[in-house]
């Protein structure tokens, strides 16, 4: 597999990408210096996976991929684009985040405690309203259980799989990681998070059935998410790693994600692909039309005419 920590290019890029996300010059903004305060290991420790999973630079893309992925809930994305400062403070959300993953993996356990107080107060004034996935308006706190689970998983799911799919070990294992990293989500409240992938995929199942929808302001949240206000060669990695991200996403969050009519074809005589998965796609699909053929693998092929009347047909409502 690829590895992209083994690419030479990739460290100038990344060093030029942290300053710009820190507001340092040396990537090093103040709140680093709180790390070395304090005693003791922290709540995981060098020989942990968690230090392992987090000590490269597939956090930069698990932590692009875990935004785009919290914007699949309408709550939390209510809470982004109503209380955050990503429309006169454009990189202070990413910032935010890059301090709490640091000082939460690194710190000693008083300075996770004081980061997580901090956390929490900003989250003491992060509640509204939203649109849920059944079109019911609903009201939101950041603080709620639900809520809280939902950005935990997006997060461990997100590093987990950036990890793995930029050629990284785990030497303990996928599992221990989500347990360790399950202990992170305690001092913000919740108590209840995924103990091994198993569980986290059961969990995210779970939100895909019953949470994700697109909302009315998705596309601004994940517009901004994939074009920040980047310069130069900050602006450049930048777009390695969205598309990065983008690559390890579940294909069933990118079809939530999509505003448009999403037509899905299949053949219900399919011996190669189950003919279930065109209606896979089509439930998935935030606005998703299923159309099942009589046909094999290859309804293109085998019945041209009625598949290119299909789809000019569903062209034509779209005008």
């Amino acid at each position: 597999m690829f590895a992209l920590h083994k690419f030479p290019l990739t460290k100038p890029l990344a060093d030029k990408f942290r300053e710009n996300v820190s507001g340092s010059r040396d990537g090093r903004p103040d709140w680093v210096l709180t790390i070395g305060q304090g005693s003791g290991e922290g709540l995981f420790g060098p020989n942990s996976a968690v230090w392992q999973v987090h000590g490269t630079i597939a956090t930069l893309v698990g932590g692009v991929r875990a935004l785009l992925l919290q914007a699949a809930h309408p709550a939390p994305l209510s809470g982004v684009a109503e209380h955050s400062r990503y429309e006169t403070d454009p990189l202070g959300r990413l910032a935010g985040t890059t301090r709490w993953l640091t000082v939460t993996t690194f710190a000693a356990e008083e300075v996770i405690a004081r980061e997580a107080a901090r956390v929490n107060a900003m989250h003491d004034h992060v509640k509204g309203n939203f649109t849920d996935k059944q079109g019911h308006e609903q009201s939101y706190k950041a603080k709620d259980p639900r809520f809280l689970l939902w950005v935990h998983c997006a997060f461990t799911d997100s590093f987990l799989k950036a990890h793995l799919a930029l050629g990284y070990p785990i030497d303990k294992g996928a599992d221990a990681y989500v347990a360790e990293w399950s202990k992170s989500a305690i001092p913000l409240g919740l108590t209840n998070a995924p103990m091994s992938v198993a569980e986290l995929e059961a969990t995210l199942d779970d939100f895909r059935a019953h949470d994700l929808a697109h909302g009315e302001r998705t596309d601004e949240v994940v517009r901004f998410i994939l074009n920040p206000p980047f310069g130069g060669a900050g602006k450049f990695f930048y777009k390695v790693i969205s598309n990065a991200a983008i690559a390890t996403l579940d294909q069933r969050e990118l079809l939530a994600s999509f505003a448009f009519p999403v037509l899905s074809i299949g053949g219900a005589r399919d011996a190669i692909a189950d003919p279930a998965i065109a209606g896979f796609a089509a439930n998935c699909a935030a606005n998703g039309t299923l159309l099942t053929m009589d046909t094999g693998h290859s309804p293109q092929l085998e019945n041209p005419a009625a598949y290119n009347e299909a789809l000019l047909a569903f062209l034509r409502n779209l005008t």
